[in-house]
């Protein structure tokens, strides 16, 4: 029996969600991308999961999009007469899903484990922090298959590593290692392999144990919106100042601050399924 190409599984306060392709390195195929997207809702949906941590089976992390299907590997649409009027409603699946990494509620951990090619690579841009085995490899090479980048990654690298890099990198599809990866500003942290899911795990705990989850989701939706947005600080200035009335007034920040004074963890009791203020706006 074919194992399911993602493995979800719930550990302590994280969804581990591991890439289950390892015979070909974890190489993403359209419905591979469904099922990973299903899994973020699953998360999302479930108030014992404080963050998602999304690994690779085997010795790759993912090894970007299946090409096993040879030269019409990437033709979307190809029974269609014409690519523009092929292109009409198109959404490539790489895109579909850096839009839900952006949209979850919960903290988004990459612990890239080993190659992280393509897609492999373009995935973890949506997510929040990017940890990586001390010998892993990457390349956006695109260009090296006759074809231009995905996942919404020619708006997402450039602003995670600079134009400069980001040209380099997708221009000339170089294949490039960890500790580069590192001191530009892609990755977070680098840890010898065996290391890498316990840290990550940790990360995890230490979320759950800290941090209030509405907060938590409601944080991370002001940066990314601060981030994408062209409005500037002042529409940063605007939107955190609504959050700052709704938390402020919350049973959250009560405990969060009785907490502080009695010298103890907090204990708080809203919860994202339930608590997300109605008056934020969550879609975008």
């Amino acid at each position: 029996m074919t194992a399911p190409p993602i493995h979800y599984e719930p550990a302590g306060p994280a969804a581990v969600i591991t890439l289950n392709r390892p015979e070909v390195l974890n190489a993403a195929t359209p419905a591979m991308i469904g099922d990973l997207v299903a899994a973020l809702n699953r998360a999302d949906a479930d108030d014992k999961v404080r963050a998602v941590i999304v690994t690779g089976a085997g010795r790759a992390f993912c090894a970007g999009a299946d090409l096993s299907a040879g030269p019409d590997a990437l033709a979307f649409g190809k029974d269609s007469p014409d690519a523009t009027e092929a292109a009409v409603g198109f959404r490539e699946p790489g895109g579909v899903l850096a839009l839900r990494l952006l949209r979850c509620r919960k903290p988004v951990i990459a612990a890239i484990n080993g190659p992280a090619v393509g897609l492999g690579v373009t995935m973890t841009l949506a997510m929040d922090v990017r940890l990586a085995a001390d010998d892993a490899t990457f390349a956006f090479p695109f260009t090296r298959r006759g074809m231009v980048p995905e996942s919404a990654s020619s708006w997402l690298l450039p602003r995670l590593v600079g134009m400069g890099r980001a040209q380099d990198w997708m221009v000339t599809g170089r294949t490039f290692d960890a500790a580069e990866a590192l001191v530009s500003g892609l990755l977070t942290r680098l840890h010898p392999g065996p290391d890498l899911l316990p840290v990550a795990l940790d990360l995890a705990e230490e979320i759950a144990r800290h941090t209030a989850p509405v907060s938590v989701a409601l944080t991370r939706l002001l940066l990314w919106k601060a981030y994408c947005d062209d409005g500037g600080p002042q529409r940063a200035h605007h939107a955190e100042s609504l959050a700052t009335i709704l938390r402020g007034h919350s049973r959250d920040a009560a405990e969060g601050i009785t907490a502080f004074h009695d010298r103890r963890p907090p204990r708080f009791p809203m919860t994202v399924s339930a608590d997300l203020p109605a008056e934020f706006p969550w879609q975008w």
